[in-house]
């Protein structure tokens, strides 16, 4: 019996593995479709940036009840993946409780803890759907969050209560059996949480109790398995890409735009045209300004689309979206995560790119979306793992102005100003002191 389980068990995990590395594949490919940005400087500040932000969690702490909370799912999920892996290597060796006999007295202490943690998380995800369904938090519940991205929420969430509630039964019907000196359960002292409701099952049949017992514990690891395997399909892919995420943040001063050699290249170019290199073979003659899809933004672009939590921090302080405007950071990240897929089911379907006649700029992010930002920073600043709409919404706004000529009268007035007059105002540079002679003389 023990080896049909074993066999079972190495069969689900194998298959949960396969199906998570082709994903994981797909996703790596995604993000390189953007073009190439060098991040790599200062190791240093970028682990601590990892440490902080993404291990530590620092800007989550700003709002101290629901970081607190977050951090208990947070924490579960990293520190309980060590009896996750406990039973992982349980249903490979048909053992049970592997660990137990080499850590000895310690064991208890770690499963008591993993218990609270599973306590934790229980709760929280319980208060998370409260805030989320009958508080109805106005971050969590604006209209680019209707449909599939709330119910992606809230699955999630009832997953995981799911997942550690079946924990708790697997630990407390284990207990029992162990009190009872059954086979193949090996004696611990009580763990600290599941230890005070053993009497609920002490009326069950040894039978019983081992059926239970394996019920949850098959149902926890095949919930794992599915979870790991839902991962990519989810906003909660955050939990891995967090990492990578704050480590490649960048670390110039915040509101510093990259400058764009290409431009002062064209003019150059234009007025000395023999200084123009020739277009090496298959290269395009003229490199696009800005970005209209997204293979026009850099893979670092790309990889916050995929980071994104969908908290809506970013969109509750923009003063855009609070005075009313159509932007949203956060729609922002998720419609270029959606062009991204829809980009990458492309490639699937036809092994190379085959033009859909869409774009990121028009047919996902509107040009009234782009034209409400004011640059302003707060978005940038309010994302707990370092992600950047203002860098995307920049890129695309260039595209538009320098290959689509689309921009307001008022700013194609003060890019003439600029242009003439080296100045935003109509003066030109020879009047621009009159005002001290105007001083002097009155």
């Amino acid at each position: 019996m023990h080896l049909i389980q074993q066999l079972l068990f190495i069969i689900c995990a194998g298959i949960a593995v396969a199906f998570f590395s082709r994903n994981a594949i797909k996703i790596r490919r995604n993000i390189n479709l953007g073009r190439e940005e060098d991040l790599n400087d200062n190791k240093s500040a970028r682990w601590k940036n990892m440490l902080l932000l993404a291990l530590g969690q620092k800007k989550m702490f700003k709002r101290p009840v629901p970081a607190f909370l977050h951090l208990a799912v947070y924490a579960g999920f990293i520190i309980i993946n060590i009896e996750i892996l406990e039973i992982f290597l349980d249903g490979i060796s048909g053992r049970h409780r592997l660990f137990a006999p080499f850590i000895g007295s310690l064991y208890p202490f770690l499963i008591g803890f993993f218990e609270i943690l599973a306590a934790l998380v229980l709760v929280s995800c319980v208060i998370f759907l409260i805030r989320r369904n009958l508080l109805r938090l106005h971050r969590l519940n604006m209209k680019e969050l209707n449909g599939w991205p709330k119910s992606d929420a809230n699955l999630i969430l009832i997953t995981e209560i799911i997942l550690m509630t079946l924990f708790l039964t697997m630990n407390t019907a284990d207990l029992v059996l162990q009190s009872r000196h059954i086979e193949h359960y090996t004696t611990t002292t009580p763990f600290w949480i599941t230890s005070h409701f053993t009497s609920l099952l002490s009326h069950m049949s040894d039978g019983a109790l081992m059926g239970l017992e394996r019920t949850c514990w098959w149902l926890h690891i095949i919930g794992i398995f599915a979870f790991l395997n839902y991962l990519p399909y989810s906003k909660h892919l955050h939990i891995i890409l967090a990492f990578p995420n704050a480590y490649y943040a960048r670390l110039e001063p915040q509101g510093k735009l990259e400058n764009m050699p290409a431009i002062q290249n064209e003019v150059l170019y234009m007025m000395k045209p023999e200084m123009a290199p020739p277009p090496a073979e298959g290269e395009q003659a003229h490199q696009r300004f800005g970005a209209k899809d997204i293979t026009d933004l850099s893979w670092k672009n790309l990889l916050d689309a995929y980071s994104c939590t969908e908290c809506g921090r970013c969109t509750t302080v923009c003063p855009a979206n609070v005075t009313g405007k159509k932007l949203s950071p956060r729609k922002i990240m998720m419609d270029t995560r959606d062009r991204m897929e829809e980009v990458g089911h492309n490639i699937d379907k036809n092994k190379t790119f085959v033009d859909d006649g869409k774009s990121l700029v028009n047919d996902y992010i509107t040009v009234e979306e782009l034209r409400a930002c004011t640059s302003c920073q707060a978005c940038v600043e309010a994302c707990p793992v370092s992600i950047d709409p203002l860098d995307i919404i920049v890129e695309l706004r260039r595209y538009l102005v320098m290959e689509e000529s689309n921009a307001p009268q008022e700013w194609n007035l003060m890019f003439g100003n600029i242009e003439n007059n080296m100045a935003p105002w109509k003066f030109s540079p020879d009047d621009r002191d009159s005002w001290v002679n105007e001083m002097s003389n009155s």
